[in-house]
């Protein structure tokens, strides 16, 4: 029988929760005393540990004691409860931010937390699905398999025979999460006149994206719905695993999921032992990430690697879609359009594409900005698209904004944390992977074979500056395409000349013809390198079976 997300929800009278910021501070305003004594908790534990690390500097036994107060902090945030430990695990993923001893600590926190009472567990599920653990699972283990900062994971067998991850959230969650997130907003009001402005000026907004994601995380059905979403996004690629949902053992608070049998991608060795190669698995990592950024707008944004798996079939498996964030379709065409400028090194059209993601205000002049950019930017990209890696980007990106007014939108706080989680992931494999060997070829991939009229806006803003056409630019871009290997000229040259013959495309013909002579003079030098540089793709066979495809498509039309 086949059950709805409906269907759970109407076993569970409680309404969906939403993080709504005036209301939790409304309620503690008449409860003084509850934030009182957590706010003296946090301060006392913290207290002592920055005395221990002043005291460290004092007597010359920072070095000595390293290790220890790396420990100390992930024991303090483990102690201070769920929050606490979401914020480590996001620090985590910050090299940039976060020195070495103590991210090392702060990676425990994604996967490797204490657990709470079986016995509870097995009375939350009992009263989530109204049901008795052996009415509802045929088989289910005695200790939880994982426990995470917001809940632990039981391996069960339905009656139908099927294996399961049975997710029960721990007990009392929301109201230590709302009491934290109302500090954390006090605290960042505080804050934030002491912060340069482009730090603190979001400081607030920051912690409310942070809250809206953590009540949407503690919402398993929120969660259940957005893996169907992401396995529909997917559907029909056979690089990527999405667990299916068994909506009749669901509720807010309990969530059965199909149980995965993989290798954490962190796990080189089980990897390997697998049969496996390492770079194909940081291919479909990358590739399917920038296909959640880029295509379909809606991206995993905790790929920490306690939520991704390599499958001996080669598959990545995603599981965990509590924190999932939607991007708008200007969004994505920015993005892809920014990556491109980047590789062009066009650095006053990047510094327009931050000013419509929101790095930067609309009122901002970016002149001063252009040279700043192409400095940093200019020696992150190196000589070669090999030179460069994200966390570089990351690291003397940092450095703008204390001299320029640059901001990290909430929003791409989220896509950052992503990218650069992915990009540590891949260097636990690869140490010499470079993300842009991979996504490059992507974009510039996906922006020469993109059929919608919003990317071929943005394909002919790349090709053309100031009226004049960018031979080099088109060069460099079909040059970085084709080491991708699931990019096919043909094709997309026949989707160009359909686009050129068409009535959309006659501004593009009157430029191309333009650009030929332009400058009193007939371009064959750049026709014969762009003709030396695609000429092996056109081999007869294929061009045979283009011209086919075409007639078919000129007489169905």
């Amino acid at each position: 029988m086949n059950y709805s997300s409906s269907d759970a929800q109407k076993r569970n009278t409680e309404p969906i929760r939403h993080y709504n910021p005036r209301s939790i501070a409304q309620y503690y305003r008449y409860r003084p005393w509850l934030a009182i004594f957590r706010s003296l908790k946090i301060i006392f534990y913290f207290g002592v540990f920055i005395l221990q690390l002043i005291l460290d500097k004092w007597f010359n036994q920072e070095e000595n004691n390293k290790q220890k107060r790396a420990e100390q902090l992930r024991k303090i945030l483990t102690k201070l409860g769920p929050t606490f430990i979401k914020v480590g695990q996001a620090l985590s993923t910050r090299p940039d931010l976060v020195r070495k001893d103590f991210l090392e600590e702060l990676i425990k926190l994604q996967d490797q937390l204490p657990p709470f009472d079986t016995k509870i567990a097995f009375n939350i599920i009992e009263k989530e699905l109204d049901l008795e653990v052996e009415d509802a699972y045929k088989e289910i283990s005695s200790q939880p398999i994982a426990a995470a900062s917001l809940g632990q994971v039981y391996k069960a067998v339905l009656h139908t025979g099927e294996e399961v991850a049975v997710k029960v959230q721990r007990p009392n969650l929301l109201p230590v999460i709302t009491l934290d997130l109302y500090l954390m907003r006090l605290a960042s009001a505080w804050v934030a006149p002491f912060l340069p402005l482009n730090l603190g000026h979001d400081l607030g907004l920051i912690v409310d994206e942070f809250g809206t994601k953590l009540f949407e995380e503690i919402d398993y059905i929120n969660e259940g719905r957005n893996a169907e979403k992401f396995a529909t996004n997917f559907l029909g690629d056979d690089e990527v695993k999405v667990p299916c949902i068994y909506w009749r053992y669901s509720t807010h608070n309990v969530l059965t999921l199909e149980w995965i049998n993989g290798i954490k991608l962190n796990d080189l060795e089980g990897i390997k032992k697998a049969g496996l190669n390492p770079s194909d698995i940081i291919r479909v990592g990358v590739t399917s990430g920038l296909r959640q950024l880029l295509e379909h707008g809606f991206f995993h944004a905790d790929p920490h690697p306690g939520n991704l798996f390599a499958l001996t079939d080669g598959r990545m498996a995603y599981i965990d879609f509590g924190m999932m964030d939607q991007l708008t379709e200007e969004t994505k065409e920015t993005i892809a359009s920014s990556v491109v400028q980047l590789i062009n090194r066009d650095y006053e059209a990047l510094a327009k594409d931050f000013v419509n993601l929101g790095f930067l205000t609309p009122e901002t002049d970016i002149r001063p900005i252009i040279p700043a950019l192409e400095k940093v930017l200019g020696n992150a990209v190196g000589q070669s698209v090999g030179d460069f890696n994200f966390k570089t980007i990351t690291d003397d990106f940092s450095e703008l904004m204390f001299e320029y007014p640059f901001r990290v939108p909430a929003k791409f706080a989220l896509i950052i944390r992503s990218l650069v989680t992915q990009e540590g992931l891949a260097l636990s494999l690869n140490p010499d992977f470079r993300i842009v060997e991979v996504s490059f070829p992507y974009v510039s991939r996906r922006l020469l074979m993109e059929e919608s009229p919003a990317m071929r806006k943005r394909l002919i803003e790349v090709l053309f500056k100031d009226g004049k056409f960018q031979w080099e630019r088109l060069e460099n871009m079909i040059a970085i395409a084709r080491s991708d290997r699931q990019f096919d000229l043909l094709p997309t040259a026949s989707l160009g000349l359909q686009f050129l013959v068409s009535e959309e495309g006659d501004y593009l013909r009157r430029q191309l013809i333009t650009a030929l002579i332009e400058d009193d003079r007939l371009h064959t030098e750049e026709v014969q390198r762009l003709w030396t540089l695609i000429q092996p793709e056109f081999q007869p066979q294929k061009l045979f079976n283009v011209a086919l495809q075409a007639i078919r498509q000129l007489a169905i039309s």
